[in-house]
């Protein structure tokens, strides 16, 4: 089952549960386990993470499953996460869904195991990029994109027409994180079909969500023909950053975004840089990474915004407030969007794009002072559940209520309980990023139109690693323009409250 150590001593590949959790008999898995298959009999290869989601709610904060002979623990409790939160024990686990990346983004940020070099060596070349003079600088870029949705949402509105919300998100996320990290303009509002470099990384995630839910011996057989067209859907993404990158090396601009900083900057202490493998393979986690998350993010804040009118309205008057009568926000404008942060964060809250993280242990020790765990045992944090445990988030956590991420509540919340974003050392290193572009464009919507749902729908989660609210279809209506006051004053910009 494990393979030969490497760098860092511990396994490498796949680790089931019994080789590092001592009392493994005592974590409660499902019942009805059949011998060979496990737990898979009843779930859904669609959507595994919400058939696990249901067994946790039967099982309590700590749970196994077995599946074709690997087994895995769960975790979802706030006390127990708490734990494996904790650096000094645990680190960064790549697991199999991870894992199953790695022929498209190998050592990249987000699919590198801890003892690769590359993904320090990256992280502190790239986090600069991130800093807020160079966020400052992403603003218009980010409202040049949004225009292009805008314009695109009014001719919806001047039809009668409803929108596809989770399409037109990826797009415009698509187009913020190409154009504001990499100066690459995929045309996406141009185009009647998906562009071919997000048809390709569907295809991918899609493959490796698959490859999670048949047995090994039997993948090969079983997705031959998926396989082939995964390899074409990884060779489209290959070549799609491969002609990216040499354009910007033949035009030699440099104007020290994320690109500029790949192929440019030298590790401040070392003076290392970036190989040109590691450089796609960079460039493909953050188009990846950088638009699928934030895409579903808004997805459903917009869900949840059309199906409660009283926040959808307060949320409005707090745009109207704060920008006042100007066209565009400025930069600074968009942070003092606070219940619009709070809409953004009850929905990560409820469904957080990237639904689970893997921790592992450093050395030997004890989980929650209850679970012994071996050097290299690790765990599954299932997020939605840590989300709703009602330790931390109260009986009526399945609610949508933004005032939970009042100032207050969150200082009266234990640490470690709010995760969309992963922990520690690996946490996603476009989180700053990712929750201005949500604001604004957020801000930017509820400002414009108001959002009206179709009353059928009903919330349906897409499962590919990743997750998205399936078939949202919203109807927007343009709304009056702001104008200012009489006086010609401008708005009074509110302070700490709203």
């Amino acid at each position: 089952m494990t393979k030969a150590p490497v760098r860092d001593g511990l396994p490498k590949g796949f680790r089931s549960a019994e080789l590092g959790w001592p009392e493994l008999d005592r974590i409660p898995h499902p019942p009805h386990r059949i011998p060979l298959l496990g737990d898979v009999v009843g779930m859904n290869r669609h959507t595994p993470l919400q058939d696990t989601l249901r067994y946790a709610r039967r099982l309590g904060p700590v749970f196994r499953q077995k599946a074709f002979g690997k087994e895995f623990v769960f975790v979802w409790g706030a006390r127990h996460t708490a734990d494996l939160a904790e650096e000094s024990r645990f680190a960064k686990h790549v697991g199999l869904g991870i894992a199953n990346l790695r022929p498209v983004a190998g050592d990249g940020l987000f699919t590198a195991y801890n003892h690769e070099p590359n993904w320090q060596l990256a992280h502190d070349v790239l986090a600069p990029g991130f800093s807020r003079e160079a966020m400052a600088g992403y603003h218009p870029m980010m409202l040049a994109v949004a225009r292009q949705l805008t314009e695109h949402w009014d001719r919806a509105a001047a039809t009668g027409r409803a929108v596809d919300v989770p399409g037109d998100m990826t797009k415009l996320t698509l187009e913020t994180i190409a154009r504001t990290g990499f100066g690459h303009d995929f045309g996406s509002f141009e185009r009647s079909r998906p562009h071919p470099f997000v048809t390709a990384m569907v295809g991918t995630l899609t493959y490796a969500q698959r490859l999670n839910t048949v047995p090994f011996p039997l993948a090969p057989l079983l997705l031959r023909r998926a396989s082939r067209r995964n390899a074409a859907d990884i060779d489209r993404l290959n070549r799609t950053v491969d002609e990216l990158v040499r354009a910007r090396r033949a035009s030699g601009r440099g104007d020290g975004d994320l690109l500029d900083r790949m192929l440019q900057t030298a590790h401040p202490r070392t003076g290392e840089r970036l190989a040109p493998e590691n450089i796609r393979r960079q460039v493909i986690t953050f188009l990846v990474a950088g638009h699928e998350t934030t895409s579903g993010a808004l997805s459903f804040a917009l869900h949840y915004l059309s199906r409660h009118p009283e926040v959808a309205a307060r949320a409005r008057a707090e745009v109207d407030r704060v920008w006042g009568a100007a066209a565009e926000p400025a930069y600074e404008q968009v942070a003092r969007l606070r219940y619009v942060r709070r809409v953004l964060d009850e929905s990560l809250r409820l469904w957080p794009t990237a639904p689970a993280f893997a921790r592992e242990a450093r050395e030997d020790t004890v989980l929650a002072g209850e679970h012994p765990m071996r050097r290299g045992a690790w765990a599954l944090v299932l997020t939605p559940m840590l989300h709703r445990d009602p330790e931390a988030w109260g009986a009526d956590a399945e609610r949508f209520d933004p005032d939970r991420f009042e100032a207050q509540a969150v200082r009266s919340r234990a640490p470690h309980t709010f995760k969309p974003f992963g922990t520690g050392a690996r946490a996603c290193i476009g989180r700053q990023f990712a929750l201005h572009e949500a604001t604004l464009v957020l801000g930017l919507l509820l400002r414009r139109y108001e959002l009206r749902p179709d009353p059928a729908y009903r919330l349906r989660v897409a499962e590919r690693l990743t997750l998205m609210p399936q078939g949202l279809r919203l109807r927007p209506k343009r709304r009056s323009p702001v104008r200012e006051p009489a006086s010609g004053l401008r708005r009074p910009v509110p302070g700490a409250g709203d």
